[in-house]
């Protein structure tokens, strides 16, 4: 049984840290490098205007990547990008065939399934509530 919690643990580890990355390494890196020109230019998908729909965006795959990848309030940080990736696949890519909106839902499991599980063991979030004694 212990083994097992310590392998879901590593699961768990390796489902935050990895897409958390590779989110802002492939998609809030080069919107962070393109701002403020960004601003004017970026679609706005839910008609909240360019400038709130490119500051969602990077608040995403910035901040919220960050933060789960490094397991601090990762349930709350997950949602955001959830929420980002489902505008991606049927408002941004609605029109688009499904090899366009595959990406964006493939890419959305590993955050949704954090929602439910929680970040693990291995996390800030964890170190937090051991520190509280909440476990």
């Amino acid at each position: 049984m212990i083994e097992a919690l310590k392998n879901t643990d590593i699961g768990l580890l390796v489902l935050r840290a990895l897409p958390g990355l590779l989110l802002f390494v492939a998609h809030g890196w080069s919107k962070m490098t393109r701002v403020p020109g960004i601003f004017q230019s970026f679609p706005d998908p839910i008609g909240v205007g360019s400038t709130l729909s490119a500051g969602l965006a990077i608040f995403a795959e910035v901040v919220c990547a960050l933060l789960v990848a490094i397991g601090l309030f990762t349930r709350l940080a997950a949602v955001p990008i959830v929420i980002l990736l489902l505008v991606a696949a049927f408002i941004v890519h609605a029109d688009d065939p499904w090899g366009k909106k595959e990406f964006a839902l493939i890419y959305c499991v590993p955050f949704l399934v954090l929602i439910f599980t929680g970040p693990g063991k291995y996390s800030l979030d964890s170190l937090i509530r051991k520190k509280r004694g909440i476990e």
